[in-house]
């Protein structure tokens, strides 16, 4: 599955404007501020429907217009698909005068072949594995983005695991309304409130649900401990997941009210990056280095760089598809010896990249190059 083309009208930076892709290795220079990684945005929408960046929708429309509109073709096997994303800003004017009145417009709107698609059903379509800077994150910063990291994953690749993640944090919500109701009608002793009768069928939802995502997050990890390392540094994932079951939410029942929270769950996971050197002095507890504690910048950006490989083979295994690649001014970050492993991983798929400075790719063969000024 490739992207052949992106057309981008009042979306960020650009007016209107169109690109074309190469179906190996595609380079998009400029300066800072040129708009490199909005494209790379833009394409990361095609295939989640979502944003990695914005904190609302609205801010990727161009200043001052009401319409923005992503498009991008997509080929595989010699079929082509047409993906498109509708923003507005929630209302429309009609008519050409300035003074006309103004319509309500859905915020987004999704389309496949022109034809309007839920989100469920646009997502995956075309597959990404994305890198940039941000992602060392993924080490250092809170088990959230990493839990949004897993989901990403494995809803390009496996359906009924959207539908469970979706189910699983609508049921949360609920429960979590629930317990705080039981919390605030508390009665005193002698007296009923609210029975806690009423979490049974959250209850057995979230546990339906969540052990499906507990599974195969589990899968996932696996894999990536799997994965063959590199430069003769030997990372690690270790999964710390919060197994969810009628024993445990009866074992936190007392606190959970308390807390007006589910306590236990699969969002409540969590994963570490090790560095493995020698051997575990003790069986219940990871070999090697937690990076996020006791790592150099260079090996947190490594592992990172592992995970991203690992993530991007486990996507073509799964579907036997090949995702495309899409790297964010990462050569920067790196040294010799690193470019050198990523100039070797880009050669098996589709790949674009972003750089400010073009000696970072002059030995590269068979480029098309995109040249963006300010």
């Amino acid at each position: 599955m490739l992207i052949k083309t992106l057309q981008l009208s009042n979306f960020r930076n650009f007016t209107r404007k169109k690109f074309k892709f190469s179906p190996k290795l595609t380079v998009i220079v400029g300066p800072n501020a040129s708009g490199k990684t909005n494209i790379l945005e833009s394409l990361y929408m095609l295939s989640t429907g979502k944003s990695y960046r914005a904190r609302v929708e609205e801010e990727m429309i161009s200043h001052r217009e009401e319409i923005s509109r992503i498009g991008g073709r997509i080929s595989a096997d010699g079929e082509k698909t047409d993906l498109e994303i509708v923003l507005t800003r929630g209302e429309i004017t009609v008519g050409e005068e300035p003074d006309e009145k103004k319509e309500r417009a859905p915020r987004k709107k999704l389309l496949i072949n022109g034809i309007s698609r839920r989100l469920f059903n646009f997502a995956a379509n075309f597959r990404v594995v994305l890198f940039g800077p941000w992602d060392l994150d993924l080490v250092t910063e809170s088990p959230s983005i990493r839990r949004k990291f897993l989901d990403f994953v494995l809803s390009q690749v496996d359906r009924e695991y959207r539908r469970a993640i979706l189910s699983y944090e609508k049921g949360l919500r609920q429960r979590n309304r629930l317990l705080y109701r039981i919390r605030e009608e508390a009665l005193p002793a002698g007296r009923q409130g609210l029975p806690r009768s009423q979490l049974i069928f959250w209850n057995r939802l979230l546990i339906k649900n969540g052990d499906y995502i507990g599974q195969k997050r589990a899968e996932f990890i696996d894999f990536v401990n799997s994965t063959p390392d590199f430069n003769g540094q030997d990372f690690s994932l270790d999964y710390d997941k919060s197994a969810i079951s009628e024993a445990r939410l009866e074992q936190y029942k007392e606190e959970e009210v308390a807390a007006a929270t589910t306590l236990v769950g699969p969002h409540r996971d969590d994963f570490c990056f090790f560095l493995k050197k020698g051997k575990r002095k003790k069986a219940s507890l990871p070999a090697g280095r937690d990076l996020a504690r006791y790592g150099s910048r260079g090996e947190q950006r490594m592992s990172v760089l592992w995970l991203k490989l690992a993530e991007l083979s486990y996507i073509e295994r799964v579907t036997s598809d090949v995702p495309t690649l899409l790297l964010d001014d990462i050569f920067s970050e790196l040294d010799h010896e690193h470019r050198e492993i990523v100039r070797e991983a880009i050669k098996g798929q589709q790949t674009i990249v972003t750089t400010a400075d073009p000696h970072f790719i002059e030995d590269f063969e068979k480029v098309e190059k995109i040249e963006l000024r300010v």
